[in-house]
């Protein structure tokens, strides 16, 4: 089954060419129950980390529909406000709707202690939501940090050095979320802070992937994942970071693992991330939903 999203968001053109889609209107004549995915999109490139997320949750055998949601105080000026404006919602919008699963993106903001960042209180309105409202839910990488500082008072530790390139990871404790991937699983990381490892050992929360240089990077609750990564990220995404760090004049090291010959970004994530959200959708989101929201 296909994912539903708006036949003129620019993510269907681009998904058209290779994974199975479905506009709104035709969606509504299959009797089918849809998944309701909420994607909480924190990062500045907004229209592009929409096309890396949907591309993941395409070609699953479940129908997913989309609502995508931004921040309402705070608004970055990177993505045209006529997207935001005819795409997104805020979260007054969604009061009272319950969702199967949702995602919270990352954001370039690490350097920031959570109480300055200045949506943090609507964040939190946000994370204490979805805990009620949603069956479960993806943080990815400061949106992991955020959500573990939230529900399990776990520091995030700024990095004398940034994480940055692709990381090996070995599986520290099987979970269905990592069913079907290799012993070895790549993830993109690009962050310049951790999390304080001795109290997550310290908590109940369940380590699932880990890597000898970059540390702890996905963890469980309940029912919520918490990845400290970029498994969303396309294949020229962490290049065209490296340039434009290099613009700025910042010091910063090529990523790691990522370049093959003459240069170019070679792609060694990408099944292991489609594995990982098709996982999430059937076995955290699907099997466990009820039928009606």
């Amino acid at each position: 089954m296909p994912i539903v999203i708006p036949e003129d968001i620019p993510a269907y053109s681009l998904l058209s060419q290779n994974a199975f889609i479905m506009g709104a209107k035709r969606a509504k004549h299959q009797d089918i129950r849809t998944l309701e995915v909420l994607l909480i999109n924190l990062m500045p490139t907004k229209i592009e980390t929409e096309n890396q997320i949907l591309s993941l949750l395409a070609n699953s055998p479940l129908q997913v529909k989309i609502t995508l949601l931004s921040t309402a105080s705070y608004i970055g000026t990177n993505t045209p406000k006529s997207h935001l404006d005819k795409f997104y919602v805020n979260f007054n919008d969604i009061s009272g709707r319950r969702f199967d699963g949702a995602i919270v993106t990352g954001a370039p903001i690490e350097h920031l202690k959570f109480e300055d960042v200045a949506y943090w209180n609507e964040m939190k309105d946000i994370m204490g939501y979805l805990k009620t409202h949603c069956t479960s839910t993806i943080y990815l990488c400061w949106g992991a940090m955020a959500g573990l500082y939230h529900f399990h008072k776990i520091n995030k530790v700024m990095l004398k050095e940034k994480v940055f390139g692709i990381f090996s990871h070995k599986i520290v404790e099987q979970d269905l979320l990592l069913n079907g991937l290799d012993s070895i699983v790549k993830i993109p990381h690009s962050r310049n802070a951790g999390i304080d490892e001795n109290a997550v050992r310290e908590s109940r929360l369940k380590v699932l992937l880990e890597s000898e240089l970059c540390g702890i990077t996905a963890l469980k609750d309940e029912k919520d994942f918490y990845i400290l990564a970029h498994p969303e990220y396309g294949k020229d995404t962490l290049l065209l970071e490296y340039e434009r760090d290099k613009k700025k004049g910042l010091d910063i090291a090529k990523p790691l693992d990522y370049f093959g010959e003459n240069e170019e970004p070679i792609l060694s994530w990408r099944s292991s991330a489609s594995v990982l959200f098709s996982n999430w959708l059937n076995f955290s989101v699907y099997q466990d939903t009820p039928f009606v929201l």
